[in-house]
């Protein structure tokens, strides 16, 4: 049974929390947007969508939904093949009821099969790929807004050339904001009488001063002044009519269309696979050590994407940036992400003026200390200790992947990996018999594991194939929890058949009539020796006491 949440019980630390999201997600929608070749205000939309309406549906404490740069290149190129943003709007909407329909058929459990070294792989590469493309708007040079996951941008750089462009545009009131704001936050975790002043966070107290510090420049006429370029830049509508206009719905008339069936159903896989690896990251992230039902995630992003879709947003998913700044921030549960789509709503609506003052250089201080807490060098010290190979080969090969390609080559890879390790692993003989070392009238013992799946099946085979002749053979199977029914085959046809052959006298102990296997709560599936053996047309022995003797 779920525990039922009080969204109040934290509300001080959660609007605290909320407050800061708010602060790193409205450059972001805007970027991202802009990035998509979609109107700036659709950005917006998808974050306030993804902060109140999949905020409360979702089960998740932590995680924050909203535009992702994961799915900046797949809605740049579908906006253009459909030749309408309107269209490219259907497509969302068939999106989103795809999620839905994978949340209720349980798709959502695929996220268990996420290594932990693969998602803290994904979280320290993000890290550091936050770090990189931040550095350039601490120096006052900011090509775009977009790119939080992602190696490759759309203005034809990379995340490393990037940063060669700094040297040709230092502005040094940009830097002085930097520092200060870097200063603030580091200063007040340190700080034990700044810490217990939670309500006011330490983001909003570098953003506050740097609007303060900026204006100052320019009723001074300082050089330092950041200009309007560097600021984040939201629409001003000044009337209904501007407000209305801002809102686009789609185009149902396209329903017919075949290329908006394939795009709607790519951002649904694409979406829903970032969500549950965000997720997956998210509840690794929180201290607590809560579950969220990622079924019930399905459907909450799948309603979200409707929903955005219908007021002219752009597709969401769960975000890491957004979702780790919400931990890093102190957020206790998902109060916090209804509070930072609420703000993003009422900022856009009362005062987007003075929003527009804010910094870019302060928001790059606020994702440099995220970045550095994913990243943080003792998460690969971690795993170098834990496992040279098999925990950190996947780890650090997952990290590589994700700085220098994308979020999903990245996990792909370290999913590869990870498998091959598997089978590598399972390809190894549980029993290895050595002919010099036999001597006859030796009995051979191979005792089974507690589970044995189809993946030692190739292990089995080989031990049993190296048997020698007129030799006894004793394979227990008395701790034994579950055989897959390749080995059992596997077993029951060498006992029957090769091993006559060969005149080895083997003796069966421990094996069950019966293995139950159960994938889930309503899912069991059992099949007795007997049986299995009646519907191959064989008889085997009938097993008394768990044990078959010698023949």
């Amino acid at each position: 049974m779920t525990k039922k949440i009080n969204l109040f019980e934290n509300l001080k630390s959660d609007f605290s929390s909320g407050l800061v999201v708010f602060l790193v997600a409205l450059p972001l929608c805007l970027g991202i947007a802009l990035a998509s070749g979609a109107p700036l205000f659709s950005g917006i939309i998808s974050g306030v969508i993804g902060g109140i309406v999949v905020g409360y549906l979702s089960q998740s404490h932590l995680s924050v939904s909203g535009p992702a740069a994961g799915l900046t290149a797949i809605v740049l190129t579908a906006i253009k093949d459909l030749g309408s943003f309107n269209v490219f709007l259907l497509a969302v909407l068939i999106a989103g009821i795809i999620q839905l329909v994978l949340g209720f058929i349980k798709a959502g459990t695929i996220s268990n099969y996420f290594p932990n070294n693969v998602i803290e792989g994904m979280l320290a590469g993000i890290g550091v790929i936050i770090i990189l493309k931040q550095i350039p708007h601490a120096f006052g040079y900011d090509p775009d807004f977009e790119g939080d996951e992602s190696f490759f941008q759309p203005d034809g750089q990379n995340t490393f050339t990037e940063l060669f462009q700094v040297f040709n545009h230092v502005q040094i009131g940009s830097i002085i904001i930097t520092l200060i704001s870097l200063s603030i936050l580091i200063l007040w975790n340190k700080s034990e009488f700044l810490k217990k002043i939670k309500l006011i966070p330490p983001a909003l107290v570098a953003v506050i001063l740097s609007i303060i510090l900026n204006e100052l420049f320019i009723q001074t006429g300082s050089s330092f002044v950041i200009v309007k370029s560097h600021l984040v830049s939201l629409p001003v509508p000044t009337t209904l009519i501007e407000f209305k206009n801002l809102i686009v719905i789609p185009d149902f008339s396209a329903i017919t269309n075949s290329k908006v069936w394939i795009i709607a159903l790519t951002i649904a896989i694409v979406a829903s696979i970032e969500t549950l690896l965000c997720i997956e990251a998210s509840d690794r992230m929180d201290a607590q050590k809560r579950y969220t039902d990622t079924n019930v995630e399905l459907k909450a992003q799948g309603f979200g994407n409707i929903v955005s879709s219908l007021l002219g947003g752009l597709p969401m998913t769960s975000v890491v940036v957004r979702t780790s700044a919400n931990n890093t921030a102190g957020a206790k549960s998902k109060m916090s992400a209804i509070i930072h789509g609420i703000l993003l709503l009422i900022s856009v609506l009362l005062i987007p003026t003075i929003l527009n003052k804010i910094p870019l250089a302060t928001l790059a201080a606020v994702l440099l200390m995220v970045g550095y807490k994913l990243a943080n060098p003792k998460i690969v010290r971690h795993f170098w200790e834990k496992d040279k190979i098999f925990q950190f080969i996947p780890f650090i090969l997952t990290f590589l992947a994700v700085v220098f390609t994308d979020l999903l080559k990245g996990v792909a890879l370290g999913m590869i990996v990870n498998i091959l390790f598997i089978l590598v692993g399972n390809s190894k003989r549980a029993y290895k018999f050595r002919k010099e070392e036999y001597q006859e009238d030796d009995i051979i013992h191979i005792d089974l594991a507690q589970e044995v799946s189809f993946l030692n099946k190739s292990s089995i085979k080989t031990t049993l194939n190296d048997l020698p002749e007129n030799s006894k053979v004793v394979i227990n199977a008395s701790d034994t929890v579950y055989i897959a029914h390749d080995i059992l085959d596997l077993i029951y046809e060498f006992k029957k058949v090769k091993s006559k052959e060969l005149n080895i006298n083997v003796k069966l102990i421990g094996f069950k009539e019966a293995y139950n296997l159960e994938n889930s709560d309503d899912y069991k599936n059992t099949v007795t020796i007997e049986h299995k053996y009646n519907v191959m047309k064989r008889k085997i022995e009938v097993i008394e006491k768990k044990e078959i003797q010698f023949e």
